[in-house]
C-alpha cells in the first residue's frame, strides 16, 4: 500500500462465549486483525456478574501482558482493535466502552461510522445526558441505557439498532449474553463461528477464527442480531437486508488468507490485476507491486498480461503500518522507512508498478520517483480500484473531496503530478466483475458518488463540501 496514501479503515472485533480461556483467546483473536487498527486495543469479560475492561493506546503486545490478562480471566470476552475515523486518537475513545445502566451493565465494540451519530447525540444533550468521549460510538451506549420498549437486554439492543445509521457492526457484551449485530446494509463484515467444545465466537475476519481454533459457521446477516447465552444461539431479525457491502474490504482492507462477502479476499485480488490487464495493457519488461496489499493485483496483472512478475520494491517488516499513525507527517516518516526499491531489478526496465489505491498521491508519487532514481527506464501505474472522487462516511477515514487527487483532476493531470508514463484505473464495472454477488449488493460510494444511506449536510471530521444527491 502506498502508506500515507492509504485509505484507513475503522476497527477490528473479537468475542467468545462459553470457552474458560475467553479473554486469552481474545487478546489472539486481536492479533490476528491488528491490521484493522493500530491505536489502541481493549478486551471486556464477564467476572463475577460484573463487566471487567483493559484498554490501551498502541497494538495488542502493547496494551496487553500477563498479568492484564489474568485479570481479565473470564468463560465470556470482547476485543477490539480501533483506527479513529470518529473522535480523536485518545484512551477515552478506546474500546469496548462500557455502562452500568438501571436495566443492567453493557461493553459495546463497534467497527463503521454511524452517519447519525451527531443528530443522536445533540438529542441526548439537549435531554441533560452526559457524554465521557467524542467516538460516534458512544450514542449506542445511550440508546441503550435510555430504550424504553423493553427491559430485557437483547430486546433493548435490538431496539437500539432500529435507530442507528450508516455502517455498524457491533458486539454487545452483557453478563449473561453475548450479541453480535449487522447494519441492514452489512456494509463492513462479520463472522460467527464455533469451537469443537461448543463455544460460540465472532470476528470481523476469518483469520481470527484460524489463529483461535474455531470453525466458521457464516456471516452474520445484513439486519439482524445474532444472540448467543446460556440456550446457545439465536437469531433476531430487526430490519430487512439490502446489501451493500463495502469492495475496499476486498481492494484493501481485509487480510487476503480470509473469506469476505462470500468470496476469498485474495482470489477477488488476483482476479482485479487480471482485469486491470484486460482494461489497461502495455508493453513492458516487468511487473511489480507495492507491498504488501498491491501483492495479489500485481501477480494477477502479470499472470494475464504474460508481463514477468518481480519484486521492485523490498519492505521492512519491523516498521508499522504507516497509515494507521494519525498524523500526516509520522504516516510519511514510516512511510520513507518502510520500502527500498531493488535497484538491479528495475534498472534499465520498462516497469509496471501496481497499488491497490490511490488517495492523495504524496507517497504514490515518491514511490514512482524513487524507480526513476533506481534507474527504471518507464514507470506505468495500474492501480486496482477505480479513482477515489467522493468522501466516505461508513469507516473510511477521508471524509472530505479536497484530501481526493481524483476528485477535481483529470488522468492525464494525476499522472502528471506521480510523474508516471502512463496511467490505468480499473473501471468500476471491471472491479466488480470479480466478486460472485450482484453488482448492486456493494457500496461504491467513494467512486460512483452513489451512497446506500443517505448522508446528513456537513458530516465528517471535516467539511465535506457539496455530496451528490444519495443514491444506489
Amino acid at each position: 500500500m502506498t502508506d500515507s496514501d492509504a485509505p484507513r479503515e475503522a476497527c477490528g472485533l473479537f468475542g467468545l462465549f462459553g470457552d474458560a480461556e475467553a479473554a486469552l483467546k481474545t487478546y489472539y483473536g486481536l492479533f490476528a486483525l491488528q491490521h484493522r487498527g493500530q491505536e489502541s486495543a481493549g478486551i471486556a469479560s464477564v467476572q463475577a456478574g460484573e463487566i471487567v475492561r483493559h484498554r490501551g493506546m498502541g497494538t495488542v503486545p502493547t496494551v496487553f501482558d500477563a498479568a492484564s490478562l489474568e485479570l481479565l480471566r473470564s468463560a465470556r470476552a470482547i476485543g477490539h482493535t480501533r483506527y479513529s475515523t470518529t473522535g480523536s486518537s485518545s484512551l477515552v475513545n478506546a474500546q469496548p466502552l462500557v455502562a452500568n445502566t438501571r436495566w443492567g451493565s453493557y461493553a459495546v465494540a463497534h467497527n463503521g461510522n454511524l452517519v447519525n451519530a451527531p443528530e443522536l447525540r445533540q438529542r441526548f444533550e439537549n435531554s441533560g445526558s452526559i457524554f465521557q468521549t467524542t467516538a460516534d460510538s458512544e450514542v449506542v451506549l445511550h440508546l441503550l441505557a435510555q430504550a424504553s420498549g423493553s427491559t430485557d437486554p437483547v430486546g433493548r439492543v435490538v431496539e437500539t439498532c432500529r435507530e442507528l445509521r450508516g455502517a455498524f457492526s457491533l458486539l454487545v457484551l452483557t453478563p449473561d449474553a453475548m450479541i453480535g449485530v449487522r447494519d441492514p446494509q452489512g456494509l463492513r463484515p462479520l463472522w460467527l463461528g464455533k469451537t469443537p467444545e461448543g463455544a460460540y465466537a465472532f470476528a470481523s475476519e476469518t483469520p481470527a477464527f484460524d489463529l483461535t481454533k474455531v470453525e466458521v459457521l457464516r456471516e452474520v446477516e445484513p439486519g439482524t442480531a445474532v444472540v448467543v447465552d446460556s440456550d446457545g444461539v439465536r437469531t433476531q431479525r430487526y430490519a430487512e437486508a439490502d446489501p451493500a457491502h463495502c469492495m475496499f474490504e476486498h481492494v484493501y482492507f481485509s487480510r487476503p488468507d480470509g473469506v469476505v462477502f462470500g468470496d476469498p479476499v485474495e482470489r477477488v485480488r488476483i482476479e482485479l490485476g487480471r482485469v486491470l490487464a484486460r482494461e489497461h495493457p502495455t508493453e513492458a519488461d516487468l511487473v511489480i507491486a507495492i507491498p504488501d496489499s498491491g501483492n495479489a493485483a500485481a501477480l494477477g496483472y502479470s499472470q494475464e498480461s504474460g508481463i514477468p512478475f518481480g519484486h521492485g520494491f523490498i519492505r521492512n517488516h519491523y516498521v508499522g503500518r504507516s497509515f494507521m499513525q494519525p498524523s500526516q507527517d509520522a504516516r510519511a516518516l514510516v512511510a520513507d522507512l518502510k520500502l527500498n526499491v531493488v535497484r538491479w531489478a528495475v534498472e534499465g526496465k520498462r516497469v509496471v508498478v501496481v497499488d491497490d489505491s490511490v488517495v492523495r498521491g504524496t507517497t504514490a508519487q515518491s514511490r514512482c520517483r524513487y524507480l526513476r532514481e533506481a534507474g527504471a527506464r518507464e514507470v506505468h501505474l495500474r492501480v486496482s480500484c477505480p479513482p477515489i472522487r467522493f468522501p466516505c462516511f461508513y469507516g473510511i477515514d477521508f471524509q472530505s473531496k479536497g484530501e481526493l487527487l481524483a476528485a477535481d483532476t483529470s488522468m492525464q493531470g494525476i499522472a502528471e503530478h506521480l510523474g508516471v508514463d502512463s496511467l490505468g484505473y480499473i473501471s468500476v464495472e471491471g472491479m466488480l466483475s470479480t466478486v460472485s454477488g450482484p453488482p448492486e449488493n456493494y457500496c461504491t460510494a467513494c467512486w460512483s458518488g452513489r451512497y446506500p444511506v443517505e448522508i446528513p449536510a456537513g458530516l465528517g471530521k471535516k467539511s465535506c463540501g457539496e455530496l451528490p444527491a444519495p443514491a444506489r
